[in-house]
């Protein structure tokens, strides 16, 4: 985990976004804390994000959004704000929209409660 701190690397879907690694442990509790940057271009399409063991929980906070596209969709939010979307990735199909012009920033906090 340390090899990947405040280094941009793809995102697991391959789709255009881009992910720094800010903080994260596997113990007492499995988290991880992300910077994503979304370029003009990129997009994720719908996916959930299983965990072997407990809930999967994600609170993403954007900072910036895009100029136009780079809308965050989830089939239930727990909470939303026009920044805040706090949801259970491991249940919920989510996705976000292609960026069509600008860049989006979103600062990604996920846990795993057992």
């Amino acid at each position: 985990m340390i090899k990947k701190l405040f280094r941009w690397q793809k995102g697991r879907q391959n789709s255009g976004y881009e992910k720094m690694l800010l903080a994260g442990s596997y113990w007492p509790l499995k988290f991880d804390c992300y910077l994503l940057k979304f370029k003009t271009g990129s997009v994720i399409p719908k996916h959930k994000d299983p965990v072997a063991k407990g809930k999967h929980f994600r609170l993403n906070i954007i900072l910036q959004n895009a100029i136009q596209g780079g809308d965050f969709i989830c089939d239930k939010i727990i909470y939303k704000t026009n920044r805040i979307k706090y949801f259970r990735p491991d249940l919920h199909e989510h996705s976000v929209t292609e960026i069509k012009k600008g860049t989006r920033y979103v600062l990604s906090i996920g846990w795993v409660k057992k």
